[in-house]
């Protein structure tokens, strides 16, 4: 088990939408397969947070924006001395094949939405225990049919978020990698700094502190707040130094 935390927070709207995503379809993805109800359940929950999230702005767009300015990021590195211009042009490549892919597709959840059986699940998911076999006879038949029929179906719906998926996977990957970590010294657990127009701040923390970050801002400036996990024994020293990597 590793002895260290990544933190990451975001600076501005589009990498806050782009994290929850990424978060949910993780989440989708670890209760697979669906076996029982408390999978189905938070299967389907996480669905239609997706969907929920889908429906808050012109996602795609945003995406295929971002995926064409890292092209433009990698095409400057091209004349750089001692650079790997085959790893450059590779992820070049892959940018413009996940951003075709991306554009081509139907509207982000559209077949999701439109299917009568997350449909219904949804419709419960906001009542207390409204997901019963008595509540939901769809529900309850369909956990019954052979597990092999109920794994074709998820393998479908998830077909229908690859190319969302695959584009924020290696967006998300070079954002991530395009700064190094820098140690830094908070004074009595504060530390505050300029964004400089970064997306993504990330905090490597050592676990044996027993402290987390408390982040607000921007771009243009943001602070943090270190908190003891033990708020009743916990001690925030005066002199506290962490790594951090402002993407």
């Amino acid at each position: 088990m590793s002895e260290h935390v990544i933190f990451e927070h975001p600076l501005n709207e589009k990498m806050r939408t782009w994290l929850r995503i990424e978060f949910l379809l993780h989440q989708v993805e670890a209760v697979l397969p669906l076996t029982d109800y408390a999978s189905a359940l938070h299967f389907f929950r996480n669905i239609g947070d997706l969907l929920d999230i889908f429906e808050r702005g012109d996602i795609r767009t945003e995406i295929i924006k971002e995926l064409e300015r890292q092209q433009r990021k990698l095409q400057s590195w091209h004349d750089v001395p001692g650079v790997d211009t085959n790893r450059i042009s590779s992820l070049q490549e892959q940018l413009r094949e996940r951003g075709a892919s991306l554009m081509s597709g139907p509207r982000l959840g559209q077949s999701l939405r439109e299917d009568r059986h997350i449909a219904l699940v949804r419709q419960r998911l906001s009542i207390p225990g409204g997901c019963c076999g008595f509540d939901l006879p769809s529900l309850f038949f369909w956990l019954n049919l052979a597990q092999s029929q109920r794994d074709t179906q998820v393998a479908l719906w998830l077909a229908t978020l690859r190319p969302l998926k695959e584009a924020l996977e290696i967006l998300l990957d070079l954002i991530r990698n395009s700064a190094p970590y820098r140690k830094q010294t908070s004074l009595n657990g504060f530390y505050q700094d300029n964004g400089e127009d970064a997306d993504l701040l990330r905090l490597q923390l050592n676990l044996n502190t027993g402290l987390y970050p408390q982040i607000s801002g921007h771009k243009s400036r943001f602070a943090i707040r270190f908190m003891p996990l033990d708020s009743e024994n916990g001690v925030v020293p005066e002199r506290f130094d962490f790594e951090l990597a402002c993407c």
